[in-house]
């Protein structure tokens, strides 16, 4: 038995009496259109790129001073005599990273929190953290990191360590937590108030209605945003390298010392980028998964 579908799609029985989709020969024709027309826009798309490609690479490598720069930026040799102290110090990076992170994603949900409080009585609480947030957003990270990785272990505060590490890692929670915290704080805001009114209604009390109903939507909400900040702390994760700190970047230093190669630099860059790229996908991707498309398309 054979029925007519819409748009053209007819079904065909089964052995069991049941219908089975068949597209019709229209619709063959056009799948078939399509797929070629992907395999000629990924042609064009590859041809495209090998020709731009090959076309930097020879006017760069015929220009006059190309020997030199490949000798101070792109040594193979050295690059590979630094690479073991340079992945040693990025090593350190990824630790700050991680450990910095999620004492600023805490920080930052307990300041947003702190923002958010209404009534009167916690006008001081919401006064302290915007006072806060104006400070450290205003302040350059590298000028914070020299405030407290210098300053601090000079006071020899009884109870504190005196090192740099530690100090710069405090200065790198405490610029960033502000900027997370304005990221949970948008998020929080954009719960629509009849969530709350619901939540109280039910009988839940102002932190219950906080921990239950607001703070999970708010955390969904701003999931890219704060996935875009763990990129930028992977980076600016190096900056802690000006305290002396041997990190990556340091390690790299070091190694240009010597004969002022410049190469260790490059290979710091590298795996850098070797890190902050997947985790930039993975944020494209959750972003997507939520809804969020960019104006321009996706790679």
């Amino acid at each position: 038995m054979t029925s007519s579908a819409t748009g053209g799609s007819s079904g065909t029985g089964t052995s069991d009496g049941g219908q089975t989709w068949v597209p019709s020969e229209h619709e063959r024709a056009r799948a078939a259109y399509r797929r070629a027309r992907a395999r000629r826009s990924t042609l064009i798309s590859a041809l495209s790129t090998i020709a731009v490609a090959l076309t930097l690479t020879f006017l760069l490598t015929s220009s006059p001073g190309w020997p030199r720069v490949q000798w101070t930026y792109f040594n193979w040799e050295k690059a590979v005599e630094s690479f073991p102290a340079v992945l040693d110090g990025l090593w350190l990076n990824v630790r700050i990273m991680v450990v910095c992170g999620a004492i600023i994603a805490v920080f930052g949900l307990v300041i947003a929190i702190a923002r958010t409080l209404r009534g009167p009585v916690f006008f001081p609480v919401r006064l302290a953290g915007t006072i806060y947030v104006d400070l450290f957003r205003g302040l350059p990270i590298i000028l914070v990191l020299l405030l407290l990785g210098y300053g601090a272990p000079a006071l020899r505060l009884q109870g504190l360590p005196t090192s740099t590490l530690f100090w710069g890692c405090v200065a790198l929670i405490l610029s960033y937590s502000a900027y997370v915290a304005e990221v949970f704080r948008a998020g929080i805001e954009s719960v629509h108030p009849s969530q709350r009114a619901a939540a109280r209604s039910l009988g839940l009390s102002h932190g219950q209605t906080l921990r239950f109903v607001v703070i999970p939507q708010a955390v969904r909400r701003v999931m890219p945003p704060l996935l875009n900040d763990a990129v930028s702390l992977q980076k600016d994760s190096g900056l802690i390298s000006i305290l002396g700190v041997v990190d990556a970047v340091r390690a790299a230093q070091i190694q240009t010392a010597s004969d002022f190669n410049y190469t260790p630099y490059v290979v710091a860059g590298v795996l850098f980028i070797a890190l902050t790229v997947p985790m930039a996908r993975f944020t494209d991707w959750v972003g997507r998964k939520q809804g969020y498309q960019g104006a321009g398309g996706n790679l």
